[in-house]
């Protein structure tokens, strides 16, 4: 069974980027065609521990799973219960810019420059995309699974 679609958006200083997933390569959809799709995220800074605060560098949460970027190695730390207890993800991963959980929790999207890492399986193992971008600045994942 072929895996479904997504998409990752990439705000860039130049325009909004759109990176198709679950095809043979990830592919560049026209920026045109994502107009109104950028979800919103909400950042659960209230949820960063104190002794995190200092190198946060972006965050996110989806249900009890919240996902904190950090500006040191391992870069990634995730919790499955509100942020009662951590465990260290990401060690391969270059510093990054920003993250970003799927409405599966076990989607995570890491960009750092104009490169794009993707994990599935909540952290554990990443792939980077064969896309390079301009410098991100921000990433979402698009509104669910595309239609093909």
């Amino acid at each position: 069974m072929r895996p479904a679609r997504q998409l990752v958006l990439a705000e860039c200083d130049d325009r909004l980027y759109g990176v198709e997933l679950g095809g043979p390569g990830p592919d560049v959809v026209a920026t045109e065609e994502l107009a109104g799709q950028v979800p919103v995220r909400f950042r659960p800074r209230d949820l960063v521990p104190s002794w995190a605060e200092r190198l946060l560098v972006d965050c996110d949460s989806v249900g009890s799973t919240v996902v904190l970027l950090l500006d040191r190695r391992p870069p990634l730390l995730v919790s499955h219960d509100l942020g009662r207890t951590w465990t260290e993800r990401g060690s391969g991963l270059p510093r990054g810019a920003a993250i970003a959980l799927g409405s599966n929790p076990d989607h995570v999207v890491v960009a750092s420059g104009g490169r794009l890492y993707v994990s599935l399986d909540g952290g554990v193992f990443w792939r980077s995309l064969d896309v390079e971008l301009p410098e991100i600045a921000d990433v979402a994942w698009g509104p669910g699974p595309l239609d093909g």
